[in-house]
């Protein structure tokens, strides 16, 4: 096992209407004016919207809205983001939906006290000590990002896809009411559980040695998303699954399933040119890669994938759920 340092900051909120709390929560913490930062019409259509601007008004809070974040996010809204928080005296972020929306806002939240351009932070991966907090309400489990220290963008204009990565872009507290999963259409939902399976590959198919507790941890999380992935995509209304698949989501990729260990990451790394190029949906390129970069490494630790034959898979549900998410 190798050295490493643990840093999980990010306070977990689950359950029924704690999307309800969100005004509450910033109150709590001093806040007085978040950037709400969301995707299309989705979330105003559910009612969502309403909740969190009811949530925000009863406690006082004033904020301001940036919408139309999109699926492989851009930098563009990122830069007309960190303009809008600059002039209106943002102090937190407030995410709400899925990967997309948290990165985004996590990406405003650095470039708003950076002199330069935030596509800077990627390129040239300048380092940074100082970022607006950021909080976030879930819509779709799937790329962790509720409680990751990372932010995936893409530059429309060169088409490019890069990640950041730096512990203060951790949320100080995410949101996660199951309930709100209950709309998300199978195709997106299928993409999610095939983005959270690859979180776990990417960490557990390398070469340390003396990880079991992590391993077992690993197989334990991988067997909850198959068993409970296929119910979600089958009833979108499952709560109790969601549950399970919604925290999953979440333990895959917070770093637990990493400690100690040295990690993969070439199936995201290839993903994230060809969603940067053709624009395809995150979880799908993976289920598109994932097969084709096992078939060509297995060989050289095959005992990891014996292991996690026997310990965490069967061989027909992984074909299963990469078949729905492609």
């Amino acid at each position: 096992m190798l050295d490493f340092e643990m840093h999980l900051p990010t306070r977990l909120v689950f359950g029924r209407d704690s999307h309800k709390r969100v005004g509450a929560l910033l109150k709590q913490y001093g806040f007085k004016n978040p950037l709400l930062v969301y995707g299309g019409q989705s979330i105003k259509k559910s009612g969502l919207y309403d909740a969190v601007c009811e949530s925000l008004k009863a406690e006082g809070l004033s904020f301001s809205e940036l919408g139309g974040v999109q699926p492989n996010p851009r930098v563009s809204l990122v830069r007309e983001g960190i303009v809008l928080a600059r002039e209106r005296g943002c102090d937190v972020m407030l995410a709400v939906g899925g990967g997309s929306t948290i990165d985004t806002s996590k990406a405003i939240a650095a470039g708003v006290f950076y002199d330069g351009d935030i596509w800077d932070l990627y390129s040239k991966r300048i380092p940074f000590s100082k970022a607006l907090p950021v909080t976030a309400i879930l819509t779709l489990p799937a790329a962790g990002s509720e409680m990751s220290s990372s932010a995936v963008i893409s530059d429309e204009e060169t088409q490019v896809k890069q990640n950041m990565a730096n512990n203060i872009l951790r949320p100080l507290f995410s949101i996660m009411n199951p309930e709100l999963f209950f709309t998300l259409p199978k195709n997106q939902i299928a993409n999610g559980i095939a983005d959270i399976m690859s979180h776990i590959f990417e960490r557990y198919f390398t070469s340390t040695t003396q990880t079991d507790l992590i391993d077992g941890l690993s197989e334990a999380t991988l067997r909850t998303i198959l068993r409970h992935g296929p119910k979600v995509v089958e009833n979108p209304s499952d709560y109790d699954a969601w549950c399970q698949v919604g925290f999953g989501g979440t333990i895959a990729h917070n770093d637990l399933l990493g400690l100690g260990r040295r990690q993969d990451w070439a199936t995201h790394l290839i993903e994230h040119e060809l969603s940067a190029l053709y624009d395809v949906a995150h979880g799908a390129g993976l289920a598109a890669l994932t097969p084709s970069w096992m078939t060509y490494v297995y060989k050289e630790n095959i005992n990891m994938f014996v292991q996690c034959g026997i310990k965490a898979l069967d061989t027909q549900d992984v074909l299963e759920i990469l078949k729905l998410a492609q």
